[in-house]
């Protein structure tokens, strides 16, 4: 009987080994994953440690600029802490103009709030974290019947509305990505603005290419509300939507 018993609880254990996989173990079983990981963990590691940073990275925050060709990856150790800006990456396309993303086919990169839904280490742009487009302010204010769907922010330099990086910034980017959703951070903010706000050339040509959309200016400025708090406090502030899909900053 002890024996049994034994056998019982070992394979209950193993079972139960299995079932508790980190997903960055299972990101490892593709291979592209992996040769990216040997390859850049190392110098990840201490350009973290030169920042004060632990590794691997606990929870992350995408900040993207549509104008000014710019993905910030802020990073902090827990919850109590504010956010501190690991690096910049350069953006190496654009499609479409400014003002947010509301039909298919229309090449807009969304603007707005979102999160990293979606893992793909097998694309065929390198690699690709797809983020939650339509959100629910943009199933409210989007075309009804074709919204558009699949952005991604992912390598390879080509782009018809997605965020598109070069190869081995993108290899950053999805490593630590991996490593924050390993850690427990199952939803990782991607918020994407129209141009830097804090930046006078950016807000001039934002000016004046919506100087007659009303609509627009009122859009970016909620966008901007957002900016500001998290310039302030390095913090994320509480974001909701409305019933006429406006979103609202708490």
């Amino acid at each position: 009987m002890n024996k049994t018993i034994t056998l019982l609880l070992a394979l209950i254990v193993s079972v139960a080994s299995s079932a508790q996989s980190s997903f960055i173990d299972v990101q490892k079983n593709n291979s592209r994953f992996a040769t990216a990981l040997k390859e850049k963990e190392d110098t990840l590691e201490k350009q973290f440690a030169a920042a004060g940073l632990q590794w691997p990275p606990k929870e992350i925050y995408l900040r993207s600029f549509k104008y000014d060709s710019q993905m910030e990856v802020w990073v902090r150790n827990n919850d109590n802490e504010q956010f501190k800006l690991f690096k910049t990456y350069h953006v190496c396309a654009l499609a479409g103009s400014m003002g947010p993303k509301r039909i298919e086919g229309d090449y807009q990169v969304p603007e707005g709030f979102y999160y990293i839904n979606r893992f793909d280490p097998h694309s065929e742009y390198h690699f690709a974290l797809g983020i939650n487009y339509p959100n629910i302010s943009d199933k409210i204010l989007s075309d009804s019947y074709n919204p558009g769907e699949g952005i991604y922010i992912h390598g390879s330099c080509v782009t018809v509305g997605c965020i598109p990086m070069m190869d081995d910034p993108i290899e950053e980017i999805y490593i630590l990505a991996a490593n924050a959703k390993s850690n427990g951070q199952d939803f990782i903010p991607v918020h994407i603005f129209p141009v830097r706000y804090d930046n006078p050339k950016s807000m001039d040509f934002f000016n004046r290419t919506t100087k007659d959309d009303q609509d627009l200016q009122q859009f970016a400025d909620r966008l901007k509300q957002v900016y500001d708090y998290f310039d302030e406090h390095k913090k994320l502030p509480l974001i909701s939507v409305d019933k006429k899909g406006t979103y609202i900053i708490m």
